[in-house]
């Protein structure tokens, strides 16, 4: 098939890529002309580990193209809608004014009996409100195929996907043959048929599909990162239950996560959730809930949302006791800006929002992160950005660890010791071996836990400050 993907962010681009991969012919289209030329030259604008080796064989085999330019679209039989949907600047909604913009000037270059699929997350109606901008062209068709990427595994979730979503018109009834004359009906089969042969090496293995209506297919994404959210505020806020009983909130989560009711999977403590999915896709669910009279559902996720936040000051808080009750003038190092590990992307960083804080309380705050720092430079000028993690700790009188990449899991405690001015770790993420730390020297703090305080036949910390390089820029 010829396929266009519109929009090549994090999901549009690993989309192309999966697509052509599977042997079909794909253009991807983005008004950002620099995107489009990194993509072209088979490299990500982005990190995201295994795309560039994914983008270069599909660009070597001559499958993926990438262009600024709409008209490269025609002749296409699908249309795959990936445009960004960021939460508006001016109320919790979600702004689909690129999605709208995308759509029509896509318009003029639809082939008759093309097929325009979404795939970004959108608000309940969405579907209704494109078919308006696609009122001159009845003879296109119109589905949905929510994605369900994560950031740092979004290749292997889209080359192995745990499940597809189809919302057609007629929704469940329209999976299999016509069973009448409907054009809604005869439409759902249509677009039905079209991603099946899309997909139709992802069914070949096995992948779950799941056929339903467009309101089914609106809202399955942003309930699904909305129970995941819960979850994760769920077990923030028994941390904070644990540490004012004594109990261990990684000990707790471990049990819980055994009962197959439950399961593991986020059920680890931390400073909250950030990134461009979670925060803004419960508060458009929050707005639609609203909207649509289910208050029961608005007001819990305004209390996720809250619970969520306030992660955040109870880290800066905790490190104000750790450093005695006085953050000004301490320096402070953090380890992490990436909202996640594996990704450059730090849209609602929980980590550079408690490095702001940290330097607004008058701390000098030194940022490391393996990928982010460029991205975190320009979106936090007041911080200082340091590349090298031993650079970075020299002469710290307290270390955060707030984005657990693996390196900062691996971290010798031994080594580390030997560069800071006071060897306090708080562990926001749960990440480290405490009590290898403690053997080392250090006291460590992590949310939910018992503090790990210095054994007494531990080597003494340095006591002499170190200074560190300029500023990264």
């Amino acid at each position: 098939m010829k396929i266009s993907v519109i929009g090549c962010g994090y999901l549009g681009a690993v989309h192309a890529a999966t697509l052509a991969s599977m042997g079909h012919t794909v253009v991807g289209i983005d008004v950002d002309a620099a995107k489009v030329a990194h993509l072209d030259r088979g490299a990500a604008p982005f990190h995201e580990p295994g795309l560039d080796e994914l983008l270069r064989d599909c660009r070597a085999g001559g499958r993926l193209s990438f262009t600024t330019s709409f008209a490269d679209a025609a002749g296409a039989q699908l249309h795959f809608l990936c445009v960004g949907t960021p939460q508006s600047k001016t109320s919790n909604d979600a702004d689909l004014s690129y999605l709208v913009s995308a759509v029509e000037a896509l318009v003029p270059f639809l082939a008759p009996g093309a097929a325009v699929v979404g795939k970004s997350t959108v608000p309940v109606g969405t579907v209704d409100m494109l078919r308006g901008v696609l009122a001159d062209r009845p003879d296109v068709l119109l589905g949905w195929n929510p994605e369900f990427l994560r950031q740092g595994t979004a290749v292997k979730d889209s080359l192995v996907p745990d499940r597809l979503v189809y919302g057609v018109p007629g929704g469940r009834n329209s999976g299999g043959a016509p069973g009448g004359s409907s054009g809604t009906q005869a439409d759902g089969v249509a677009v039905t048929a079209v991603l099946d042969a899309a997909y139709a090496p992802l069914l070949a293995a096995g992948i779950p599909r799941l056929v339903c209506n467009f309101a089914t297919a609106e809202l399955i994404k942003s309930a699904s990162n909305a129970y995941l959210a819960t979850k994760l505020s769920f077990i923030n806020a028994v941390a904070e239950l644990c540490e004012a009983s004594g109990a261990d909130v990684t000990e707790l989560g471990e049990a819980m996560g055994l009962d197959p009711r439950i399961g593991g999977r986020y059920l680890h403590a931390g400073p909250g959730f950030g990134g461009g999915c979670l925060p803004k896709d419960i508060r458009s669910l929050r707005v639609q809930a609203a909207a649509l009279g289910v208050d029961s559902v608005a007001a819990w996720m305004a209390t996720v949302d809250s619970i969520n936040e306030g992660r955040r000051s109870c880290t800066v808080d905790t490190a104000r006791q750790l450093c005695g009750g006085r953050l000004g003038g301490r320096r402070v190092t953090v380890l992490g800006s990436a909202f996640k590990p594996d990704t450059d992307d730090i849209r609602d960083s929980p980590a550079l929002d408690v490095a702001a804080q940290l330097a607004a309380a008058g701390a000098h705050v030194t940022v490391t992160d393996p990928a982010a720092i460029n991205n975190a430079w320009l979106r936090y000028p007041q911080l200082r950005f340091e590349p090298f993690t031993e650079q970075a700790l020299e002469g710290a009188e307290l270390v955060l660890l707030l984005t657990e990449w693996d390196a900062y899991r691996t971290l010798s405690p031994t080594a580390a010791g030997g560069l800071v001015r006071r060897r306090v770790l708080l562990d926001a993420r749960n990440a480290v071996d405490a009590a290898a730390w403690s053997a080392a020297g250090w006291t460590v703090h992590g949310p939910g836990r018992p503090s790990s305080p210095a054994l007494p036949h531990a080597p003494a910390p340095r006591s002499s400050p170190a200074h560190g390089p300029a500023a990264a820029g």
